[in-house]
């Protein structure tokens, strides 16, 4: 029996839906291990540019719920090419040279592709899976996203490696031009799996806008989680560039270490976690790890030496990725609280809107902490917020997944 069979029922495109999305993943895995040092080799910029530029990366998270709103008469696989192709042409018109906000429009084009997967993703791994396997099976989607990510930090590193050192190619804007065809190349390859053989692809009406008092705990977390990743997907790789010197080969492979720990055992391992302990407790153990990965990334300088603070600090950004695929507790806490895969599908989506509204407010004010007031301030301002996520945590319900 496959691994497919074991978590999803037969017949609904489980054997489609996984490796496309692995594909995506490399994808995605690419343009994430390249775009840190392509906007400071190209573009030079500094936090509060960075932070201007996730100001609009963040937007189609945002208007995400509108969006949907927008395609409410395709149905989840629909979407999900569709937001697919969205990226595909972000990565096309990447190869155009253009100035900063150009490059910021393109950035975001990739970026609506992006958000448009996320919640119809976990909703086709919900709706697919056998009952009392739904973490499971997105634990599966985090798997197949983490191995896609190591294979494309792999290639990263291997591009930017290969180009100078066996062909004689130094010119840097080439070397990312190359990264951003064979990124093409992979979505190209993603769509079109999707086209390979039987799914299950049933047609749903999703509202404009869908916001219901019972879930209020579920945006709040959202709340708390959007302003989490933003710092520590924006400016931990920053501080790593800027503060400790990394280049794009060394992040590139500190991104596929990363993946490779969760692909290996920390997508699936969290999915079962949540399926046997119930999502109010990873919820609870998650933000108490997080406050220490704050610390870490804040203060590891003035604790350690340079030189070892380096690592400790590449080994709290591993560590950070793999917690933050707890996040897929709350969808499970959502799917409990919903009454059809339209109301979750809405639900999910109205909640990845409201953790980008946090999100684009802190990528603002995040880029100006980080100039004027320094790494420290902002890593110690995370630190407070995890510790009052931790206290809200408790809040929830005692109330297993399934």
């Amino acid at each position: 029996m496959s691994i497919f069979s074991k978590i999803c029922r037969k017949d609904v495109g489980a054997e489609l839906f996984f490796p496309s999305i692995f594909v995506w993943g490399v994808g995605v895995g690419c343009f994430a291990a390249t775009l840190n040092n392509f906007l400071v080799d190209i573009h030079h910029v500094g936090g509060t540019e960075r932070g201007i530029m996730e100001f609009f990366r963040e937007t189609p998270g945002v208007l995400l719920v509108f969006i949907l709103a927008m395609l409410q008469r395709l149905t989840n696989w629909k979407i999900l090419r569709l937001g697919i192709a969205f990226s595909l042409l972000a990565a096309g018109l990447l190869l155009i040279p253009t100035k900063f906000m150009g490059a910021v429009i393109f950035i975001t084009i990739f970026s609506l592709g992006e958000h448009v997967v996320m919640p119809v993703r976990q909703v086709i791994a919900i709706s697919i899976a056998r009952s009392g396997k739904e973490g499971e099976s997105q634990g599966l989607v985090t798997s197949a996203i983490s191995a896609g990510t190591v294979v494309g930090s792999l290639i990263v590193a291997g591009v930017f490696f290969a180009l100078p050192k066996w062909f004689g190619i130094e010119d840097i804007r080439l070397m990312y031009n190359t990264v951003w065809c064979i990124i093409m190349g992979l979505l190209i390859i993603s769509i079109g799996l999707t086209f390979m053989g039987k799914i299950e692809d049933i047609k749903g009406r999703r509202p404009n806008l869908y916001f219901n008092k019972k879930f209020w705990r579920f945006y709040t977390l959202e709340l708390f989680y959007g302003a989490r990743k933003q710092v520590f997907l924006t400016f931990g790789p920053l501080l790593l560039i800027k503060a400790y010197d990394m280049d794009t080969k060394q992040i590139a492979m500190l991104f596929g270490v990363s993946a490779l720990i969760t692909a290996v055992f920390g997508g699936r391992l969290i999915g079962k976690l949540v399926d046997y302990f119930g999502y109010r407790n990873i919820m609870i153990y998650d933000t108490v790890i997080l406050l220490v990965v704050c610390l870490l990334y804040g203060f590891a300088d003035k604790i350690f030496p340079m030189h070892i603070a380096k690592y400790v600090v590449c080994i709290t950004y591993i560590l950070d990725m793999l917690i933050s695929h707890a996040a897929m507790a709350s969808y499970v806490y959502a799917s409990t609280l919903s009454n059809s895969k339209e109301e979750l599908t809405a639900t999910l989506s109205s909640g990845i809107s409201v953790n980008h509204v946090i999100s684009v407010l802190v990528a603002i004010a995040g880029g100006v902490a980080y100039d004027k007031l320094g790494p420290a301030f902002l890593f110690g301002f995370a630190a407070v917020m995890s510790l009052a996520n931790t206290l809200f945590a408790i809040t929830i319900p005692k109330v297993k997944a399934n």
